[in-house]
């Protein structure tokens, strides 16, 4: 009976804090399970993990250790007389295997205020720290010294409002981006596995931005944005920079109208860029000489230099089964700041000492074909897919608009091109086999690319070369493998 007394008396003890226990691990496996559901309904990450293998037959114009390929570097033969001792410098092969553009993301969904839509974007890869000159300052061909850093692709905040009312029938949905994204211009990339998806035969750019995007009824899309630049930037007297839009205190603006309707997208829209190349200059008299300063150097004085450019673009998609279709064009002035071929030159010099400017005018389209589906037998866990890929590309230099200034000894003012300035126009046909094994991905391409160029000697009246013409072709062959996450 004692120890029967004495169990009843335990029990009105421990049971009591056992039950606490119970209770405290039930809580917190509850609020456990409570985050875990909570980020992964609103928090989505992703990313790849990306090796290229990559043969060039010749020198090439390229970039992010050779990977973003522009074009075939032009003929440099050798000085001699012997013919035995003649080649072009040039036309020499290369390979590279680098696993660079490796990219993390993370997407913010799920967010509601009242009638307000929040999400997000962070994207970044490895991309940065690669070099051209070795650790001893050694200047090499190849830029793929280093070690790859950390660098942001994409940053932004987007807010949405769904189902405003347009009239009795349609509604509509605005969202508002804000941050770092993909230029409306360059949003509609080819179908390709090379990193510069095409460019610089389309645009390639991200920029900050505030950007709407108000999708009116069923059909219809208006987006008007306003950008800046950050990492692609226009060219001028000082290199590319964003000091020149800095100075002009004047955003990009984009203004586009999409089509979108059983698979068809067409979108048409047009960007304009104003910049100020010369924020400083030299003070000239009433007969166009340069006005020396106490220290006797040229006389420094702030100008208003300014040039404003337009490039209309026209996009087209179509997509049925296992087949897509698109094709853009777009007639750039300008354009570097958007990795086409492009810049701009002094037409004239004012007599307040202010420069007046004329762009380069540059036609360039692609069109990208895909086919492809299930082979095999397939698995839930792991779908195979083999695809065929084809872009075709071409680009034409139009010249200046208007003529470029010359000095007293007929040299060119100032003309301001990022890459080369005698190239005429250029081609570029790439055939694709993409083979899709759940997230692994292999890809084999072959990019084909020529370029005509003039000897180099531009011509004052249209900003072209078009002497000693011939040309100059590259032939990369480049394996691609890919782990989705």
């Amino acid at each position: 009976m004692k120890k029967v007394f004495i169990i009843a008396l335990c029990s009105l003890f421990f049971v009591p804090t056992f039950a606490q226990e119970v209770d405290k691990e039930a809580k917190k496996a509850e609020k456990k399970e409570a985050v875990k559901s909570h980020l992964k309904q609103h928090f989505k990450p992703y990313g790849f993990i990306r090796n290229y293998f990559t043969f060039d037959s010749r020198e090439c114009i390229a970039g992010t250790g050779d990977l973003y390929f522009y074009m075939p570097k032009d003929e440099a033969w050798n000085k001699t007389t012997d013919p035995a001792l003649r080649e072009d410098l040039n036309d020499v092969s290369s390979f590279r295997f680098l696993s660079l553009t490796t990219r993390v993301g993370l997407n913010i969904v799920g967010y509601k205020w009242r009638n307000t839509e929040f999400s997000g974007k962070i994207e970044a890869d490895f991309y940065a720290g690669i070099s051209a000159t070795t650790p001893s300052g050694v200047k090499q061909t190849h830029a793929v010294t280093g070690t790859a850093q950390f660098r942001l692709r994409q940053a932004y905040v987007s807010l949405g409002w769904d189902s405003l009312r347009m009239n009795d029938k349609d509604f509509a949905r605005v969202d508002l981006t804000i941050g770092q994204a993909w230029h409306p211009m360059a949003a509609d990339l080819c179908d390709a596995i090379s990193l510069n998806s095409g460019a610089p035969f389309g645009p390639f750019n991200r920029s900050p931005q505030v950007r709407m995007d108000a999708r009116l009824g069923k059909w219809f899309t208006l987006t008007a944005a306003g950008l800046w630049q950050m990492q692609y930037n226009s060219i001028g007297p000082d290199g590319q920079s964003a000091e020149y839009i800095a100075y002009a205190k004047t955003p990009e603006a984009y203004l586009g109208l999409s089509f979108h309707d059983k698979g068809w997208i067409v979108r048409a829209g047009a960007d304009v860029l104003s910049i100020r190349p010369r924020h400083l200059g030299e003070a000239l008299d009433a007969n166009g000489n340069v006005i020396l300063g106490t220290d006797g150097k040229p006389l420094q004085i702030t100008v208003k230099d300014r040039i404003t450019t337009a490039s209309p673009f026209l996009y087209l998609q179509y997509k049925k089964g296992e087949f897509s279709i698109k094709a853009k064009t777009i007639f750039a002035e300008s354009g570097e700041h958007m990795n086409m071929n492009g810049g701009y030159g002094v037409k004239a010099i004012n007599p307040d000492g202010s420069y007046a400017y004329t762009p380069t005018r540059t036609s360039s389209s692609w069109i990208s074909l895909v086919y492809g589906g299930k082979v095999g037998k397939q698995e839930d866990k792991h779908p195979q897919k083999l695809q065929g890929i084809l872009f075709a590309g071409y680009v034409e230099n139009l010249g200046t608009k208007d003529p470029l200034a010359v000095d007293a000894s007929g040299a060119i003012v100032g003309y301001y091109y990022p890459r080369v300035k005698n190239m005429n126009r250029m081609w570029r046909l790439v055939p694709t086999l993409l083979y899709t094994v759940g997230k692994f991905q292999l890809g084999l391409e072959y990019d084909i690319t020529s370029v005509h160029y003039g000897d180099g000697k531009i011509d004052p009246a249209n900003g072209l070369s078009k002497n000693g013409l011939h040309w100059v072709t590259n032939h990369r062959v480049e394996l691609m493998t890919k782990y989705n996450f």
